[in-house]
């Protein structure tokens, strides 16, 4: 799962039902590059009005340019722009990339995947009536926080392109773009450092995918990397154990956060019966909440550069016990305080 910051970079498509998936229909779709001015300056015009009205906040006007199936439910867009709309009020706003796709010949609807260009992106519908559309790329720079923002548009029976599907990502988190956590990540993998390799790639390919139905072949060789150094001990389905000062604890997550402000490891475990009523103590949690950061930057030194600071959840069902966040240069000699008594 993604940092609070990242779950933060909305991404809503209404249109349908869309994922990475093997399709079983392919269809036809036009590259920027192969397009006629005609259908270029058509394209661009149409995402650079939904820009702006993005820019504005004019969710009304928006919602009167969406297809009638979109615009019926619209309030997740809504919202979505209205969250958008202080990040890039003042932004300089271009498309940057144009791809046609034409479902015109399918009958009903129907997974469906899109090769455009060489080498090839790919763009995937897991359910798409026939008809054509566009993806429109933009950003939003000279901004703060500078966006990403992917518009599917579809075309009406009036031949008017019209909002179909609404992405928005972050193009920077904690002052460092894509290409700077992917370079950070084969950097931790070359040192054998796979937890903050894994973690810093999982945050490039967010930032570098501007949409999560994409693929393109350098988009595929950062899940290659990833999955080639994945750690086998982080917890997901199932717990891991953590061994510490003579104590096993039960890792149930393990993801980043800037709850705080900076960008810190998120680690969650569940005591046991013994270690919750320590819990009750707060200098014996502290310590033992202490315990286990120490304990994990000693089995995986690479996490005190990777990241600020550590905060660490003791959890029971759905309540937090205990929670301390500390930053790394307090971690080393936490776990050698005494108990206060």
């Amino acid at each position: 799962m993604l940092s609070p910051t990242l779950k933060a970079s909305v991404g809503l498509c209404l249109l349908c039902a869309m994922a990475t998936i093997p399709s079983c229909f392919a269809a036809s779709c036009t590259t920027q590059a192969q397009m006629t001015a005609v259908q270029r300056d058509s394209l661009v015009n149409a995402a650079k009005e939904m820009l702006a009205e993005m820019q504005s906040g004019n969710v009304q006007t928006l919602q009167a340019n969406t297809l009638p199936a979109v615009a019926a439910d619209f309030s997740g867009i809504a919202t979505s722009v209205q969250n958008l709309k202080p990040l890039i009020q003042n932004a300089t706003l271009t498309v940057n990339n144009l791809y046609l796709l034409d479902a015109s010949t399918q009958t009903g609807s129907a997974p469906i995947e899109f090769f455009c260009g060489q080498p090839v992106v790919s763009v995937n519908f897991s359910d798409l009536p026939a008809g054509e559309y566009a993806l429109a790329i933009g950003r939003a720079t000279g901004v703060a926080q500078p966006q990403q923002i992917a518009i599917i548009l579809a075309k009406s029976t009036q031949g008017k392109w019209m909002l179909g599907g609404l992405f928005i990502k972050p193009m920077i988190f904690e002052g460092h773009d894509g290409i700077w956590y992917w370079a950070s990540a084969r950097k931790y993998a070359q040192q054998n450092g796979n937890w903050g390799a894994w973690l810093y790639y999982r945050i490039a390919g967010n930032l570098l995918n501007p949409l999560d139905i994409l693929s393109s072949p350098n988009l595929e060789k950062l899940q290659h990397e990833s999955e080639k150094i994945k750690p086998s001990n982080l917890p997901g389905t199932t717990p891991a154990s953590l061994a510490a000062q003579g104590a096993n604890y039960s890792l149930t997550a393990v993801d980043t956060t800037t709850t705080f402000g900076a960008l810190d490891l998120d680690v969650h475990y569940t005591p046991d019966q013994t270690q919750a009523s320590q819990l009750h103590n707060p200098p014996m949690a502290r310590k033992q909440v202490m315990d286990i950061m120490a304990a994990l930057l000693a089995q995986h030194p690479e996490l005190r550069q990777a990241f600020h600071g550590m905060w660490v959840h003791a959890d029971q069902g759905s309540v937090s016990l205990f929670a301390l966040e500390l930053p790394m240069d307090g971690i080393a000699s936490a776990s050698a305080q005494p108990i206060a008594r």
